[in-house]
């Protein structure tokens, strides 16, 4: 690891790659989104930005340029080949089974898990914020994937922290009134406030839909310099991408 690429670590196939973005990487980006910003819609110049994803397709020696997605907090998974359309699709998460395919998620203090299936036969990338894991992003995502459910695993990628994530009592239902075990994911701090552990959320829900291999985790967007966070920088924050592929 380096300042400027987070691996993964867990045992994924060797025909399964995976990468994690960070601000120190080698793109164009000026102040305040200095300078590896992979986002398109958060105010960077649109020049940078290609400049960047340029980059990042020849640092890492991608076999296709990333399949970005318009990622809008909700549950849709699209199933996606190694060549882009015209347009990016309307969805956050996706999948693919096609060498080639390069799936990115971009994030900037939300929870981006990727997967893949122990033949490395599928992989899948899922953008989780709050929303879409209450709505069921990492379920729908598993479900879209053709393979056993016992014989995926998942990578919890950085995500803002517990310690670092308050949220009021709108958050908090939306996962405990379904699973009244999740509020051992909240921890109070002030009336009708708590810290949200988004990483164990996320585990409680793969392991409830039969994913038990899961690795990642501990990360805190907000106080890792190394990533950008919305909760710290507000509007001007860059994203960072999460990214698999199938050699």
């Amino acid at each position: 690891m380096t300042d400027a690429w987070l691996f993964p670590d867990w045992p994924a196939p060797c025909k399964v790659h995976a990468a994690v973005t960070t601000r120190h990487g080698p793109g164009v980006s000026a102040p305040p989104y200095a300078r590896f910003n992979l986002g398109v819609r958060n105010g960077d110049a649109a020049d940078a930005v290609v400049s960047n994803r340029g980059i990042l397709q020849q640092a890492l020696n991608l076999p296709n340029p990333p399949r970005w997605l318009r990622q809008v907090h909700g549950d849709e998974v699209a199933t996606l080949g190694p060549l882009p359309g015209a347009d990016e699709p309307q969805a956050d998460a996706a999948v693919s089974h096609l060498p080639g395919t390069v799936l990115a998620i971009l994030t900037a203090d939300c929870l981006p898990v990727l997967f893949c299936s122990a033949d490395g036969h599928c992989i899948g990338a899922a953008h989780a914020g709050w929303r879409g894991l209450a709505a069921g992003v990492l379920e729908a995502t598993a479900a879209a994937m053709p393979a056993p459910r016992e014989s995926l695993m998942a990578w919890l990628g950085p995500c803002i922290g517990a310690a670092s994530y308050e949220v009021g009592e709108e958050v908090r239902s939306a996962f405990v009134d379904r699973d009244a075990g999740a509020a051992a994911c909240f921890a109070a701090t002030r009336p009708g406030h708590w810290h949200c552990d988004l990483a164990a959320l996320a585990r409680r829900r793969l392991a409830a839909s039969g994913i038990g291999q899961v690795y990642g985790g501990g990360f805190d967007t907000l106080t890792d310099g190394r990533f950008y966070s919305y909760r710290g920088e507000g509007p001007a924050s860059g994203r960072f991408a999460s990214l698999i592929w199938l050699a």
